[in-house]
């Protein structure tokens, strides 16, 4: 049996921010992941993806990107960020391995990994937000003759070329790929829209970064807060009712403290391409048959493809649903520092701006309480079978042993 002082769920952003924050405190810890390397779901997203948040805001707890970094890292930039950490801090990673189910152990916690056994006082469950793409049940969906995929499916536009493609969800995904679909050789792109979005820039005025205008504004009253937004919102993108995207009536941060729900961020490249009608918003999808798609306004449209940018579902529910530490929405009761069990964290299942960099903060604050609790007595620092978790990708040592 491998047992650790800590043991993070998660290789991601989120899950490495954890690691290192618990690494700087002396604390023994592995990192365990399902899939074949780090930041795996980042390695599936499109290719032109760049980060929504600055690098100022997205970094790894006390370590900023590289200087010639841009303001917005791209997909890959992030990944050698996160690589680069992991080696340089001899991060214990022990991937290709699914961990179904955490359960109560004693004073500690039993992890079941099918043929691995592994057990810790103080786990930290930092899987992140895109565990299983959400598809839209649609009448008439199995019948349909073109493709119909999933956003985290899409790379790049090539195998669209010269078709007509129909993007469902106006989130940052679904507009920035309505836009590489628009520039990259497709004959057609409509958007579907069921719901009005908020949309902000990913750069404001004087290419100051929206994130850090958001998060500065997340700490003022929400009236001033939502005021202020729809000034921006009328000074950078104009009224853009005639194309299907009215300002909706709710604030943008009354609806972010009601539901949790961040706008679409988006480059104003994208809003000029829906000016031009080079992306065609339309209403949203009714139902699918086998050759076209009927939309909720009654018009008709015939696709060669359509790719549903519809999120996805956390799937915690298998992992610790039993454990009485979720809410309605399947989301963690207690996140960061504050256990939601006994040695039992969350990390990085908040959304909001700056997303990257808080996950990081609440990383710190979570190890730090670790620590208190290790130290206390109320948990045991165990070293038994260091080496499990050993692991080495692209030459990169990735582990290291304490003595």
């Amino acid at each position: 049996m491998t047992e650790r002082e800590a043991i993070v769920l998660g290789a991601g952003p989120a899950g490495i921010s954890a690691a290192l924050a618990l690494s700087d405190l002396g604390i023994d810890v592995l990192v365990v992941d399902r899939e074949s390397a780090i930041a795996s779901r980042w390695r599936e997203r499109y290719d032109r993806l760049r980060l929504n948040t600055c690098r100022y805001l997205s970094h790894l707890p006390g370590r900023r990107f590289a200087k010639r970094t841009p303001m917005f890292p791209s997909r890959d930039q992030l990944i050698a960020h996160l690589e680069h950490h992991v080696s340089a801090s001899e991060i214990d990673v022990l991937l290709d391995t699914a961990i179904e189910r955490v359960d109560r152990d004693r004073d500690g916690w039993a992890l079941n990994a099918g043929s691995s056994a592994l057990r810790s006082e103080h786990v930290v469950v930092a899987t992140g937000h895109e565990n299983h793409a959400r598809m839209p049940k649609w009448s008439g969906a199995g019948s349909f003759g073109g493709r119909l995929l999933h956003s985290s499916e899409y790379r790049n536009p090539e195998p669209f070329t010269g078709q007509a493609v129909l993007v469902v969800g106006p989130g940052c995904s679904g507009m920035e790929i309505a836009h590489d679909l628009a520039e990259g050789g497709a004959a057609k792109v409509w958007l579907a829209v069921r719901t009005p979005p908020h949309i902000t820039l990913r750069e404001g005025p004087g290419g100051l970064p929206g994130d850090v205008i958001a998060v500065t504004l997340l700490h003022t009253p929400v009236a001033f807060a939502d005021r202020f937004e729809r000034f921006g919102r009328r000074m950078d993108l104009g009224d853009l009712s005639e194309f299907g995207l009215p300002v909706p009536e709710e604030g943008l941060f009354a609806r972010f403290h009601r539901e949790g729900k961040v706008p679409a961020i988006v480059d104003k490249e994208v809003i000029e391409a829906i000016r031009e009608g080079r992306i065609e918003v339309v209403r949203a999808v009714a139902n699918l048959d086998s050759s076209g798609v009927q939309l909720a306004d009654g018009a008709r449209i015939e696709p060669d493809a359509v790719i549903c940018a519809t999120g996805f579902r956390h799937g915690l529910e298998p992992l610790v649903g039993h454990l009485g530490v979720l809410d309605a929405r399947g989301l963690p009761g207690a996140q960061g520092a504050e256990a939601a069990a006994p040695g039992l964290r969350f990390i990085g299942f908040t959304t909001r701006p700056g997303v990257l960099g808080y996950a990081a903060r609440q990383a710190k604050q979570a190890a730090g309480a670790i620590r208190k609790e290790l130290r206390s007595g109320s948990g045991r620092s165990h070293q038994a079978d260091r080496s499990a978790g050993r692991v080495t990708r692209l030459g990169l040592s990735l582990g290291r042993r304490r003595s």
